[in-house]
């Protein structure tokens, strides 16, 4: 299971870019790239962190694997005269065209790739810092939404794939149409540690349906010490583990844990 897809397109793309702003995310990792240029945001989306960290004229550049989502960053930027360098581009294929003192990896690691595509996106991360330099990785733990935590279990495994959620509120958008998102889980493999989701994207003008579509999902789930052991693998040094976007190390109760690795 795994490819290098993802759900990040067409109307899921629009909602990204208009709906998915903000979170301690932003600030957190940005207290890093302040203090760290330039710095890439690997996997960078509609620009949600990207383009506050260009507001604050950090040297920082970006890339994501979904043109669509590079093309509403790029857009978004220059409606704020922002000169936002991005491009398309898969982790375990970056190349980017100048070395960084930090590699911002937030939200993005173990989707749509497989484990062996990971494994190669921790080694060019490694290749694309300076010596010495910081990459920043997010990990949200596989037990940390609890709904989803049975599912690992045969009994769980029967219940799936779930069915869609009830139509629920209609989100309105900047053009006025009316947006609606909805997320079900397909299948679990709990060997691969890979959980395939699909999302429904709708849109309504006029409280006319003029668009649906829907995108499926691989995101392969990571515990702790496996992920301690394939920065090691791949020449990092884990010089802190944080807990849930704050400066503070993480506990068992973190839903997620950020690696702060150096390179040797």
């Amino acid at each position: 299971m795994g490819s290098e897809e993802t759900w990040h397109h067409g109307l899921v793309a629009d909602w990204w870019a208009e709906f998915n702003t903000g979170g301690p995310e932003i600030d957190y990792f940005g207290q890093f790239v302040e203090d760290a240029q330039p710095a890439l945001d690997a996997g960078c989306g509609s620009g949600r962190l990207l383009l506050p960290w260009l507001r604050a004229g950090y040297d920082v550049d970006g890339c994501d694997v979904s043109a669509d989502m590079v093309a509403r960053c790029r857009d978004l930027a220059h409606r704020e005269g922002l000169a936002a360098n991005v491009w398309v581009q898969a982790l375990h294929e970056l190349a980017p065209p100048r070395r960084y003192r930090a590699i911002v990896a937030c939200g993005v690691f173990g989707l749509g790739s497989t484990r062996e595509q990971d494994k190669k996106a921790l080694r060019r991360f490694h290749e694309s810092l300076e010596p010495g330099g910081t990459l920043l990785l997010d990990n949200e733990v596989p037990y940390a939404k609890t709904r989803r935590w049975p599912s690992w279990t045969k009994e769980g495994r029967g219940n799936l794939p779930e069915a869609w959620p009830s139509p629920g509120e209609r989100t309105r958008a900047a053009d006025a149409s009316e947006r609606e998102l909805r997320v079900r889980a397909l299948s679990l493999d709990p060997l691969d540690q890979t959980l395939l989701m699909e999302i429904r994207a709708d849109k309504w003008v006029d409280d006319a349906s003029v668009a649906s579509e829907v995108h499926t999902l691989s995101m392969r789930m990571y515990f702790h010490a496996e992920l301690l052991l394939m920065l090691e693998a791949t020449g990092f040094a884990v010089a802190a583990v944080d807990g849930d976007h704050r400066r503070e190390p993480a506990t068992a109760d973190s839903d997620f844990l950020i690696y702060i690795a150096e390179r040797i």
